[in-house]
């Protein structure tokens, strides 16, 4: 309960201060934050944690079948199949893409 007050005070403290701030500083947030996830070593970074990710997750994978065998349903080891896809793949990513 007290996480919950907190998180509830932290919103409602957020909101009050964004408010006061205004739109420019909005922007000048918004402007900092795509010029971070724009630089190549953030980028490198996010793609290096993307293949650690989808590697664990098919050992992870392959570990629990073995001991499971047939139980793992089909949803779950067609998503797997795909994240293995993906993790051999050097296609394009959705990074720094909007629709504005």
């Amino acid at each position: 309960m007290r996480y919950k007050v907190t998180f509830v005070v932290g919103l409602a403290l957020g909101y009050v201060l964004g408010t006061r701030a205004g739109r420019e500083r909005y922007e000048q947030m918004r402007k900092s934050a795509r010029q971070l996830a724009q630089n190549p070593a953030v980028r490198n970074a996010a793609e290096t944690a993307g293949h650690t990710g989808r590697e664990f997750a098919g050992k992870a994978f392959t570990a629990v079948s073995h001991k499971v065998g047939d139980a793992v349903p089909d949803s779950l080891s067609g998503r797997v199949r795909g994240l293995r896809g993906r993790a051999g793949g050097a296609g394009e990513d959705d990074w720094g893409t909007s629709n504005t």
